[in-house]
């Protein structure tokens, strides 16, 4: 029978707890303070504690601290209220396996007990780098640059992800923009056989048409104009790892052809060369269209589809995990404090309700951006709704229009635009009433990237 360990101070809601969990098969000892709790996990073995946040002599962020420098591995699920979210998150950081809002689900509780038992101590990591990395990297020495949510849309996500990473199947990731596809191509990569081999990412809506063949294969100097040296492509740079082609969609019909047979053959040859090379990649391709409408329309080869789609990931939308969004503004928010060399806290609660309300057409990537921006502008130690986008926010004005007349400075004014759009200059322009080439002019004069 696993034991369970409930610290609150509420007396009459801890033996609710305790009698409903019983019921249920767990055996229940509880604590009503983090020195009870202390001294119950020094005195015996808990398979998981379930703790308060507002205790009468701590918090759980002072419990969560003290079980990190026992080494005491059970995993720790925290209650609290909406508007102490950010407590909550901060726990997560700390180590606890998640969190559950007051007044407290049943259902989803038990949910989420069943699960932290049910994980392995060694998960995979909650986050992983989305840089390029070199054959000999290890995965220690990324920089974290994402992080998993809690909602059941990630969960399902990253299930699939651990299921599929170990194997050699050839991964078609599905996901609108800004959803983070080349994040999951990366996990895949790095928690696969190849981790240790590279990782080659090459963006197919970039690619001049005529260079295509050299970009994939590589080239011989003096193959065509402008090849004055010897180029390895892709393909032969990816050897042993994994190759990465992000928005495979945009592909031309010509170079489908190419691509298939160099998958189906394992084998490249470089422009203007006169000998095979084999090669040993594995390939995960992404793309935000609906490639079987492609494959109508005859824009998309249907063999092609089928190679490169052995196992189909779907990336969900921000909107489809709104109850993640705290946890990755405030992962966010750590990120913008590094890079804008601020310290802000966090956020203030009518701003995360702000967030968590709005519909982020550009996902992942506009939260990023929207954050940054926000901490930019934050004055005080918290990010209020003042200092969020009038897109995110809902507030009175022309719909979908910011100002450079209003009163704050026009520098900040383009930073919220930007901020607004998922960076997207040309819808920033619009937001501001201006046309793209004041804005171009604009962003040199503030120096904003």
């Amino acid at each position: 029978m696993e034991r369970i360990l409930i610290v609150d101070d509420d007396i009459t809601f801890a033996l609710m707890l305790r009698t409903w969990l019983s019921k249920r098969g767990f055996d229940v000892a509880t604590a009503s303070t983090v020195a009870a709790a202390r001294t119950a996990l020094s005195d015996e073995e808990f398979a998981l504690v379930l703790s308060d946040m507002r205790l009468p002599d701590e918090d759980g962020i002072a419990l969560l601290q003290w079980m990190s420098g026992r080494a005491i591995a059970a995993p720790v699920i925290v209650m609290t209220s909406y508007a102490e979210i950010q407590n909550a998150v901060r726990c997560m950081k700390l180590g606890a396996r998640d969190y559950v809002s007051k007044p407290v689900n049943p259902d989803e509780l038990l949910k989420k007990i069943r699960e932290a038992l049910e994980m392995p101590a060694k998960a995979m990591p909650a986050a992983k780098p989305v840089r390029k990395s070199s054959p000999k990297e290890s995965l220690e020495s990324h920089s974290f640059s994402y992080i998993e949510g809690r909602s059941d849309a990630s969960r399902r996500l990253y299930e699939y992800i651990r299921l599929v990473a170990p194997t050699n199947m050839s991964v078609l990731v599905n996901g609108a923009s800004g959803t983070g596809k080349e994040h999951v191509a990366q996990l895949i990569h790095q928690n696969s056989k190849r981790a240790g081999k590279p990782f080659v990412a090459v963006d197919c809506g970039a690619i001049p048409r005529d260079l295509a063949a050299s970009e994939f294969f590589g080239h011989i100097k003096g193959s065509f104009t402008g090849a004055v040296s010897d180029k390895k492509g892709a393909f032969e740079l990816a050897d042993g790892g994994t190759l990465f082609l992000d928005e495979v969609g945009n592909l031309t019909y010509e170079t489908q052809v190419q691509l298939l047979r160099a998958l189906q053959e394992r084998k490249i040859r470089p422009v203007g060369g006169n000998r095979e090379i084999p090669v040993d990649i594995r390939l995960v391709a992404a793309t935000n269209e609906d490639l079987e409408a492609a494959i109508a329309r005859g824009t998309f080869r249907a063999d092609l589809y089928h190679r490169i789609n052995s196992f189909s990931l779907r990336v969900p939308s921000l909107r489809e995990r709104c109850e993640d969004i705290p946890l990755f503004a405030d992962f966010f928010l750590d990120q913008a404090n590094r890079e804008l060399d601020k310290h802000i806290v966090g956020f203030e609660a009518a701003a995360v309700k702000a967030l968590a309300g709005y519909d982020w057409p550009g996902n992942l990537r506009q939260l990023k951006n929207t954050v940054m921006s926000a901490t930019l502008l934050a004055a005080g130690e918290y990010i209020s709704v003042g200092d969020l986008p009038r897109e995110v926010t809902g507030a009175t004005g022309a719909p979908g229009s910011l100002s450079l007349h209003d009163p704050v400075s026009e520098e900040e004014q383009i930073r919220r635009a930007l901020a607004a759009a998922g960076g997207n200059k040309s819808q920033a322009a619009k937001l501001l009433g201006i046309d793209r080439k004041t804005l171009y002019n604009k962003l040199h004069h503030y120096g904003i990237e």
